[in-house]
């Protein structure tokens, strides 16, 4: 088959106001960098020269324009984003501590990304794409979560690979219970999972990631699972055929750097390069090396971006990771 895309993600775009500085006045300066985990991740695909498009909603203010913009300057298809002049684009204001960590203030009451319709989802995008990526933001609230079941099921009856990202920020949610049967909800959907360390552990109740990511396994037919562990590198568990027990898994170090200035944006850097890799050489039939050499790409990529602010506008390029892992070699 010949798609127009390689990957279609669909959830929310907004302006993470990013802490940047002190101004002469003692107060703290916030840089506006355009982002969205589900953006973030297409950034990176498409600076790894692969057809992208996005469906999202964003309100009819300077943000929701602005954020067009950005989507056409990265060469990211805005075929799929709604303006909505009834609501303001969703901000999310980013507070960073020593050591990269985060903290999330929303304003997003509501938002223009929780206010897609399944009416506006553009069908015809998903079903021209090889893998169709999400994550929980889009399952915050009923609307924007009928339009993300329909999205779902359009891919599914397509036969795209549908990859997932929980993504959880809890403060967007009603209720952390709420949050987890909407991952539930996502693992039943998904090929292709991406998940962090605390998330896995909240979400199965396992302290052992291996113990966690067996949970998984025994109830969803996934074939690919990553993990990531921040500071301490990635795992990925892989399953020929997802109806069976039977997997095996890799681990990678971190390329870790002390250049770090903060952490928005690594996980989807990462995972873009997941999908990357996924393009380049399918699902089927992968082994251990196929998944090092997978992890170490990502984690490389991860590193970079850790030392940049803001995530969509400086995704880095082939050539910086490749230069990243080389130098690890030498």
């Amino acid at each position: 088959m010949n798609y127009k895309y390689d990957v279609v993600a669909l959830g929310e775009l907004l302006i993470d106001m990013t802490n940047n500085g002190m101004s002469g006045q003692g107060n703290v300066l916030y840089e506006a960098n355009p982002g969205g985990a589900p953006c973030n991740v297409l950034a990176m695909l498409k600076n790894l020269g692969h057809e992208v498009g996005f469906i999202g909603k964003v309100g009819d203010d300077i943000f929701g324009n602005e954020l067009r913009s950005v989507l056409t300057e990265l060469g990211i298809s805005a075929e799929g984003l709604v303006t909505d002049k009834d609501v303001r684009t969703t901000l999310a204001f980013v507070k960073t501590f020593e050591g990269g960590d985060r903290d999330f203030s929303f304003y997003r009451n509501p938002g223009a990304d929780m206010m897609l319709k399944r009416s506006e989802v553009r069908k015809d995008m998903i079903e021209s794409a090889k893998i169709f990526h999400f994550g929980t933001l889009s399952m915050t609230h009923s609307q924007v979560r009928e339009a993300t079941l329909f999205a779902l099921d359009t891919a599914k009856d397509a036969g795209a690979l549908i990859s997932f990202d929980p993504n959880i920020r809890e403060p967007l949610w009603d209720s952390m219970e709420d949050a987890r049967k909407q991952v539930l909800t996502g693992l039943s959907y998904c090929d292709i999972l991406k998940i962090s360390d605390n998330e896995i552990q909240w979400l199965t109740g396992e302290e052992d990631y291996t113990a966690g990511i067996e949970w998984i396994f025994d109830r969803y037919r996934i074939g690919l699972i990553t993990l990531s562990l921040g500071k301490c590198g990635s795992m990925a568990f892989y399953r020929k055929d997802p109806s069976r027990a039977e997997y095996i898994w890799a681990k990678s170090d971190p390329y870790l750097t002390n250049d770090t200035i903060e952490t928005t944006g690594a996980g989807d850097t990462f995972n873009g390069c997941i999908l990357h890799f996924i393009c380049e050489k399918g699902i089927k039939d992968l082994a251990e090396d196929n998944l090092r050499e997978m992890l170490s790409f990502a984690n490389a990529a991860a590193s970079i971006i850790t030392t940049r602010r803001g995530a969509l506008r400086v995704m880095p390029t082939a050539a910086e990771i490749e230069d990243l892992i080389s130098d690890r070699v030498l």
